[in-house]
């Protein structure tokens, strides 16, 4: 389990966001980030690094669970981009080229970064700037990691 616990000396605000980790069998080995509290400014760094140590030690399909995140900011955004960048450049299942293309038909998915379980607030988030014409998002954990 990774943690980060940051307070705001200014306002006394106690901000928590821990993630647990579980590996789930698809048709590949999927691990599966299990966040609690929100992705935000404070916390967005020790999500993406805990994201970043797992794809060091070989995971390749990422699953994360935002069941329990009522928030994310831009920051947190950010970080999931970079995580699908850094498995794109992985995998590289197709040129560059072709992914703005497949993208901009609306054709691409991402097969090595999904998430699940998005609050209404974050869902509109993640439409709102572009997330998901590349990175699926499911309903529930299960249908997410059928579907890698």
């Amino acid at each position: 389990m990774f943690s980060i616990d940051q307070t705001n000396k200014t306002r006394n605000i106690l901000r928590i966001m821990d993630i647990t980790v579980t590996t789930e069998q698809g048709r590949v080995p999927v691990t599966i980030l299990h966040v609690s509290g929100d992705i935000d400014s404070a916390t967005y760094l020790a999500f993406q690094s805990a994201a970043e140590e797992l794809i060091e030690n070989g995971a390749r399909h990422l699953l994360v669970n935002l069941k329990d995140t009522p928030y994310i900011s831009s920051a947190g955004l950010r970080a999931l981009h970079i995580l699908f960048n850094k498995l794109r450049s992985i995998h590289k299942d197709v040129s560059d080229d072709e992914l703005r293309k497949r993208m901009n038909a609306g054709s691409y998915k991402s097969p090595y970064i999904k998430v699940a379980n998005l609050s209404p607030q974050i869902r509109d988030a993640f439409e709102l700037s572009g997330f998901e014409t590349y990175i699926e998002a499911y309903d529930d954990v299960g249908r997410a990691v059928g579907s890698f």
